[in-house]
């Protein structure tokens, strides 16, 4: 739990998320305080919290999500190893993907990097967009 920048989404119901994020994403509950509604989550090097609207502290002053989907107009890139078991087990749990899988190449100054790709809906909305590398290649 080291990363400079953590996003926490408030959701509708935490056990239902961390349950989508945990059983069938294959994330790691790192701690939780479930009189918060609240649980710290970790795949690889990604890490994201999840808090339950209307439990422990709230910022409800126009800043929270007010009708499904939540997060418009974000997606979080979680990098992964290889996107066939995340595939696999979305599948399995009978979750549509928002994205198809895409191989995607990227400019990145004299260079190209690629990316395999696709985005699914949590719970509540939020946009995850999990990739494995692909690796670089030059410009054409």
């Amino acid at each position: 739990m080291a990363n400079a920048l953590v996003p926490e989404f408030a959701v509708s119901d935490w056990i239902a998320s961390k349950a989508f994020y945990c059983d069938v994403l294959g994330f790691a509950c790192q701690y939780e305080r479930p009189e918060d509604g609240f649980c710290y989550l970790s795949l690889g090097q990604a890490e994201v919290m999840i808090d339950q609207i209307g439990e422990g502290r709230t910022f409800d002053d126009g800043h929270l999500p007010k009708a499904y989907p939540f997060g418009r107009g974000l997606n979080v890139q979680i990098e992964v190893p290889d996107v066939a078991p995340l595939l696999k087990a979305l599948k399995d749990a009978g979750v549509p993907l928002y994205l198809e899988v895409e191989d995607k190449w990227y400019r990145k100054s004299a260079i190209e990097v690629g990316n395999r790709q696709f985005v699914v809906a949590d719970p509540d909305g939020y946009l995850l967009r999990f990739f494995q590398s692909l690796g670089s290649r030059a410009r054409d």
